[in-house]
């Protein structure tokens, strides 16, 4: 129902923004420490210039954009990582690229335009053609948009853009937005586990409640494992695969036609804020199999969920809980297609001394229509668990005047007895140049767990970042 009240309400706005003469998409728009490596070893062609900030500055003359009204930031990163133990799977090292970031903002009499674009030499991969929704080739384009207000109640949000709601820490349910894994599990910074969106965002403000809504004309799918950086669990071949045998998908990609529409209903009650959610579209992730192509599928998915957030004792207190509806499998006899699940998340987080923060979650995932999966799953096939649990916890230390940062946050799945551990040592040198070690590590008993499918995974990563 709620995709008529977004068409609607989207073509009400739009129309009385027509004055605001916004411009159109830009061209080429088309989501459950270990020892470091030797060294950056980028060779000649990555390195950094002997004068950043003067190399930017002939480059793009930041003093004149500014008198023209524009307003030009961005950084440059040299980002190199290495598989810990001998690594079957992979080809090649899991990162080793040199990073250029440029934030332009213009602001218009009736608009605000801003673009993102990342430039990138990654030496893992031989293959440097663009693929924006794919985040693969030497452009990856993360912002592109325009915003405008129509009325003094409504904002919108045109174009490509870094979408996210719900509470969460690292775990997500409501938020049905693109999320990019491979970053996340191979050293990149954490900012990039957010992958943009080719999307229309209105923000409906009211005394009674705020309502965004958020429409995306060709569905935005994550950025998954699929063995091409990282090995996983094949169901298909029952054993650990990597580039060997990348994943091949059946995915949804007509304009307008295969398309999302996500909403969120919040307001402020004293110290907490509460938020319904809605979603249609697809499994962010594939989540089915087609036997007679040997692809996998991104299923019809639809999520309704709710959340609440706000102050408990000496810390912030967060629940969040989804109801996924596997619109393709409704009774679960597919085995082929995820079943219908429910989600929950419980959250807690504290300062308990100065500049040392505690945050703790809980995550249980829980299939519904169980005994109907199990008496239709293949002879031979292994069996998920009807729930899956999991526990976080996240540890922030902050020393040396705030400069440097600890921070470590684990993963642990007691139903399946696996985990994942992250940690880095964040060091700001000054106002522009910041160091960065860390690394990742998996284990568990099972290699078809969620968690226990990555332990050939472990790697360590450097990071140098220079911002301007």
């Amino acid at each position: 129902m709620y995709k008529w009240v977004i068409c609607s309400t989207l073509a009400a706005s739009l129309c009385s923004a027509a004055v605001a003469t916004e411009p159109a998409l830009p061209m080429g728009l088309n989501a459950d420490e270990p020892a470091l490596p030797s060294g950056l070893d980028l060779g000649e062609e990555l390195a950094l210039p002997k004068d950043p900030g003067n190399a930017i500055d002939e480059g793009f003359n930041q003093g004149n954009l500014a008198e023209q009204g524009f307003a030009l930031e961005g950084f440059i990163e040299i980002r190199s990582g290495a598989w810990i133990d001998s690594h079957h799977y992979q080809e090649r090292r899991p990162l080793n690229e040199a990073r250029l970031q440029l934030e332009l903002e213009k602001e218009f009499s009736t608009f605000t335009f801003t673009a993102v674009a990342d430039l990138i030499h990654d030496d893992v991969t031989d293959d440097q053609d663009v693929a924006l929704d794919k985040g693969e080739g030497w452009l990856d384009l993360r912002t592109a948009n325009a915003v405008f207000s129509p009325t003094q109640f409504m904002d919108v949000r045109l174009g490509r853009q870094i979408l996210t709601w719900g509470t969460g820490d690292l775990l997500f349910i409501n938020d049905l937005f693109p999320k990019d894994w491979n970053a996340f599990l191979i050293g990149r910074d954490v900012e990039y586990l957010k992958a943009p969106s080719d999307a229309i965002k209105l923000s409906l403000f009211h005394q009674i409640a705020n309502l965004d809504l958020v429409y995306t004309p060709r569905f935005d799918a994550d950025r998954y494992i699929d063995g091409s950086r990282a090995s996983y669990f094949n169901s298909t071949l029952g054993r650990i695969a990597g580039t060997d045998a990348v994943t091949k998908v059946d995915r949804p990609n007509d304009w307008l036609h295969d398309d999302e529409f996500a909403l969120r209903l919040y307001k402020n009650i004293g110290a907490y804020e509460l938020a319904l959610y809605g979603y249609n579209g697809f499994w962010k992730s594939p989540g089915g199999f087609d036997p007679a192509t040997g692809r996998a599928l991104f299923p019809e998915l639809a999520v309704y969920g709710a959340s609440i957030r706000g102050s408990l004792a000496s810390g912030i207190a967060n629940a969040e809980w989804g109801y996924y509806d596997s619109r393709d499998d409704p009774s679960g006899r597919n085995p082929m297609i995820n079943n219908s699940e429910q989600r929950l998340i419980l959250g807690y987080e504290q300062e308990l001394a100065t500049n040392l923060t505690l945050g703790v979650q809980y995550y249980l995932k829980r299939m519904e229509d169980y005994a109907r999966y199990r008496h239709t799953l293949p002879t031979g096939a292994y069996p998920a668990a009807r729930s899956r649990q999991e526990y976080t916890v996240r540890l922030t230390w902050l020393t040396m005047n705030q400069n440097l940062l600890w921070s470590l946050f684990s993963f642990y799945s007691p139903s399946d007895d696996d985990g994942y551990l992250r940690a880095k040592l964040h060091y700001k040198y000054d106002d522009h140049l910041s160091l960065e070690i860390g690394g990742n590590l998996f284990w568990g008993n099972n290699t078809q767990t969620f968690l226990g499918q990555f332990q050939n995974n472990d790697n360590a990563y450097t990071a140098l970042r220079y911002g301007f």
